[in-house]
């Protein structure tokens, strides 16, 4: 079983934590043996706030993630959460933990949102994150499968996730703080999308709700299976997205549509 996680997390890391431990260990209970927190589970505020608590967010977090890790016998993945990355920038990383709490890999988001919406909003990531350099790595996680990262935006971007799957990804984390304006109508279609193309499970972590006076996200943390089905929906609060992920059922879907194997362009 396999547990996406939704939060409203705001400026507070302690509360965030608090509530973040509260649906992990529900998730366990559950029987969830992989776990995902959404992107900025451990804080969602002020920009400025975030560049200068990156240090203590970077600690506090990684500790917290190996904790739950280990305390619940789960792998989890957590991401993205703020590094430090110079006086005035941080980097975006997600971490994969294991359940003896080692980290098994990390990631930092290479697709910064720099965008103008017609709602009004704009947004500026690469004004205090650092872009990463890097492909996410493909974790083989043994029985739970072979394990792709991502962050959030990447999901615009499919070659991305075409080079996971050429590495053997069959399950892409896909954690989010997506826009209620862009994830109305852009969310669940491109994380279908990313499933079905790749003959994957998508296990997609989401932000819900009001964060502050202008961000609001879209919620519905997802979990897709390989021929596009939406197993599971968190909805529009906070709560737990939960289904089983089945290697029969994917190496099922890969040969009726062996599409991977088809490619002519590489």
């Amino acid at each position: 079983m396999a547990a996406a996680i939704q939060m409203t997390s705001r400026a507070d890391w302690s509360e965030n934590l608090a509530q973040a431990e509260e649906w992990i260990e529900l998730a366990a209970r559950r029987g969830a043996e992989l776990v995902g927190l959404p992107e900025n589970f451990a804080f969602l505020g002020d920009e400025a706030e975030k560049v200068a608590q990156a240090a203590t967010l970077a600690q506090v977090t990684e500790k917290f993630l190996k904790t739950q890790a280990q305390r619940f016998q789960v792998t989890l993945m957590g991401g993205g959460f703020p590094v430090p990355a110079g006086p005035d920038k941080v980097l975006n990383r997600a971490l994969l933990v294991t359940p003896d709490g080692q980290v098994a890999a990390s990631y930092d988001k290479v697709h910064l949102f720099d965008v103008n919406l017609p709602d009004g909003n704009t947004y500026q990531e690469s004004g205090t994150v650092l872009a990463g350099r890097a492909y996410p790595p493909v974790v083989d996680a043994g029985d739970l499968g072979h394990l792709g990262l991502s962050i959030c935006y990447d999901v615009r971007f499919p070659e991305l996730y075409r080079h996971l799957a050429q590495q053997g990804a069959e399950v892409l984390f896909i954690p989010a703080a997506f826009t209620a304006f862009t994830g109305k109508d852009h969310w669940q279609v491109l994380l279908q999308a990313r499933a079905i193309e790749n003959t994957a499970y998508v296990l997609a972590p989401a932000q819900v709700g009001s964060h502050t006076a202008r961000r609001q996200t879209h919620g519905h943390a997802l979990i897709v299976d390989p021929w596009g089905v939406v197993l599971a929906d968190a909805g529009d609060h906070p709560g737990l997205a939960i289904a089983e992920i089945n290697p029969k059922r994917l190496a099922q879907v890969r040969l009726q549509m062996p599409a991977l194997s088809h490619r002519v362009f590489l």
